[in-house]
């Protein structure tokens, strides 16, 4: 991996069940099993997801005008599979978008179908590698 392509984040534990995730920027995340108010990993993961989607729609369709209103809500299926163990299904990605009366948010509604499906199709980087399928390496440091 060369370093214009190589993406990192650290977690570190705070105490059983807290962690904090820490970007090379310096940002931090609050990490939590679902106990308090701290985005579960499964939460953390649907948020990718959407979070992903919505900057690239949001990029495209605001060229055109600024959304009066803009949310992603994006869902799954929990599932314990005793052969294939947890996993998320039927993953939903809804988009929530209004734009001004006139030309320039008639425009912007008639380039939302397209700047979601390009998202989808090929530019989202977490929804792509979800449907990719990429293979995780695990490993112990020693």
């Amino acid at each position: 991996m060369s370093d214009d392509t190589l993406r990192t984040v650290s977690i570190e534990r705070g105490g059983l069940g807290h962690y904090t995730a820490t970007n090379v920027r310096g940002g931090t995340l609050s990490i939590g099993e679902g106990d308090g108010a701290d985005f579960t990993p499964v939460e953390l993961f649907l948020a990718a997801i959407g979070g992903c989607t919505a900057v690239d729609v949001d990029y495209i369709t605001s060229r055109r005008a600024e959304p009066v209103t803009f949310t992603v809500t994006v869902a799954g299926d929990k599932l314990k599979d005793p052969v294939i163990g947890n996993h998320l299904a039927n993953l939903n990605v809804t988009f929530a978008v209004h734009f001004p009366e006139g030309p320039e948010g008639d425009t912007a509604r008639e380039a939302l179908p397209r700047a979601v499906k390009q998202s989808h199709d090929r530019l989202c980087t977490v929804s792509r590698t979800v449907e990719t399928g990429a293979a995780i390496e695990v490993v112990i440091a020693e």
